[in-house]
Order: C-alpha cells, then sequence, then structure tokens
C-alpha cells in the first residue's frame, strides 16, 4: 500500500493511502472514525488496523472519504517521525566526498554503520519550499531512502530487524555543507548544518510492495536526482554496504525503538554536490528545483528559497 498525508481543499489535514484510480482515501473519514487521522497513530497500531483494512477494503474504498489526487497537496507522508536517525550506509559516497576533500578513508567505517540523529520537528514534504539558511551558502542535497519502525524492539538482531520495518520513503537530508564544516572541525555534529529540514515523500511504501525487489543487501530500486531538471545523481539501493538490518541492529543496541522512528540510508554513491564536485554543480541556490525519484518510491520535488 502506499499511504499517504495529505491536505483537502478546505485546509484540513488527513492520512489514508492511493488507490488504483488515482484516488486517495481518507481512511479516518472512509472508516467512519475507526481509523486514526494521522499516519504516527496509524503505524503505532498497524499490525489491528491492517487487519481492520484487510476485512473492510472494499467498503472503505468504495464508500464517502475518497478524494481525486489532483484535487489534494501530498504533505509529507509522516510529518511527526518521533525522532530521525540518519546512516552513513553507502561506501562509494563516503570514500568519494572524503576523497574530494583530500582525506582517506577511515577504517573504523567497515567496523560498524554510523548515524546522527537529526531535527525531526523540520520536516518537509513534496513541494514544500526549503529554505536556505541565511549564514549559508554551500547548500547541498542529499539523496537517500528511509525506512519506518514499525514493532518496538530493543537489542534486536540484524536478521530480525525486517519485522520491525514498517515501509520505505524518499528522504532528502538538506545539508548547509559551510555550516556542516565549520562545526565538525570542532569534533561534533553535524548539527547546524543540518537541522534546518529534511523531506520526505511522496508516500510511504509498505515492504511488502518492494518484495520482489529484493537484491543484495538492499532492493533493486534505481535513485536518480535532479536539478533544475538536470540529471546529476544516479545509483541503486541495492549498493548499502550496510543492510536496514544492520543499521536497526546498530541503532537498537542497548536502547528501543519505537514505531514512527525513521532510519536514513546515508546518500546513495553521486547522490549529493559534494561529492560530484562544484565543477559538475555549484551549490543549490533560491530558485533552484531538486527532484529525487526511486524506484516505486515516486518523486520528491523541493524549491529552495531564500531565508
Amino acid at each position: 500500500m502506499k499511504f499517504i498525508t495529505f491536505m483537502k481543499k478546505d485546509g484540513s489535514v488527513s492520512a489514508g493511502w492511493i488507490i488504483s484510480r488515482n484516488m486517495a482515501v481518507d481512511m479516518h473519514e472512509a472508516s467512519n472514525g475507526t481509523l486514526p487521522d494521522n499516519m504516527l497513530a496509524f503505524i503505532e497500531n498497524h499490525g489491528k488496523y491492517m487487519e481492520y483494512i484487510e476485512q473492510y477494503k472494499g467498503l472503505i474504498e468504495t464508500g464517502n472519504g475518497s478524494y481525486p489526487l489532483e484535487d489534494v497537496s501530498l504533505k509529507a507522508p509522516l510529518p511527526n517521525p518521533k525522532s530521525v536517525r540518519d546512516f552513513y550506509a553507502f561506501e562509494q559516497h563516503v570514500k568519494t566526498a572524503r576523497e574530494n576533500r583530500g582525506l582517506e578513508m577511515i577504517p573504523e567505517w567497515y567496523e560498524i554503520p554510523v548515524f546522527y540523529f537529526t531535527n525531526h520537528l523540520a520536516i518537509k514534504g513534496p513541494e514544500e519550499e526549503i529554505r536556505r539558511p541565511r549564514a549559508c551558502e554551500w547548500l547541498d542535497y542529499e539523496l537517500e531512502i528511509a525506512c519506518v519502525i514499525g514493532k518496538e524492539g530493543r537489542n534486536i538482531k540484524a536478521e530480525d530487524a525486517e519485522q520491525h520495518i514498517f515501509g520505505f520513503f524518499i528522504m532528502n537530508d538538506w545539508s548547509a555543507r559551510d555550516l556542516q564544516r565549520k562545526e565538525m572541525t570542532v569534533g561534533l555534529g553535524p548539527a547546524k548544518g543540518k537541522d534546518f529540514a529534511t523531506s520526505f515523500g511522496p508516500y510511504l511504501i509498505t515492504k511488502d510492495e518492494l518484495k520482489s525487489l529484493k537484491d543484495k543487501k538492499g532492493y533493486d530500486l534505481e535513485m536518480t536526482a535532479k536539478v533544475n531538471g538536470k540529471v546529476l545523481s544516479k545509483g541503486n539501493m541495492r549498493d548499502l554496504y550496510y543492510s536496514f538490518g544492520e543499521m536497526i541492529e546498530r541503532a537498537s543496541a542497548g536502547t528501543t525503538l519505537f514505531p514512527g522512528e525513521v532510519i536514513g540510508s546515508g546518500t546513495v554513491g553521486t547522490g549529493c554536490i559534494l561529492e560530484l564536485g562544484t565543477d559538475v554543480h555549484r551549490w543549490l541556490e533560491p530558485g533552484d528545483e531538486v527532484e529525487l525519484e526511486i524506484t516505486g518510491l515516486g518523486v520528491l520535488k523541493n524549491k529552495i528559497i531564500e531565508d
């Protein structure tokens, strides 16, 4: 299923899913209040709710509460995640980005998957404008895929992690590279280089939708990024060095993961300007439009504006 959060013409925000005839189902309205009105509440109890949907899906989708997609505006599918951990799981990105800065690959990267927490209160959705921080001149996009935790767990083993994943969406981990570079020389961060915006969308795909595309440590999903219509980045999720299972094992070591938390993959190879180099493309500026696309997960598009 393709779960979404969307705004209707009256300004109200609802949650639901997309059905084949390009309609958005408001699951709360269509179920007469049995299903919740937001994605976080749905994910927290999705086992019970999915059983209800399987039993009454035909009635839900043919009754009241369906709206043409063209009449609604898609928001971030999970606009209020409980947390966002972003990993560093694609080897090509790590190696190339470090080489471009005159740095060698660090051997410790091969020992553990590492992550940082980003601002879970600065989530943006499709078509939302991204404000370039006032002190930033080196604004960058980052082409990533993220999973949403659907089942609570602690000290989860990589081989058991699949049962803790609800689904996946595209993630753009916007980066103010100049701010990031300065603060990380102190040995802490990233913080202000990252906390102004992270984009999710356009929808949240349940993991069963991708089952047939399983390949290596990920899925055979083409990942591309365009700036102002020009393709800059091309990669594939199957090139993950660390699987989402390994990321979840690391994230849950000694701590509990809860439904509604987000795990980002880190940037796919070629997936940002830092890695490509400014001879390929300048840093992003107000007026630029960034378009990320992943097979089966749709297109996530945002425009840069001045703060």
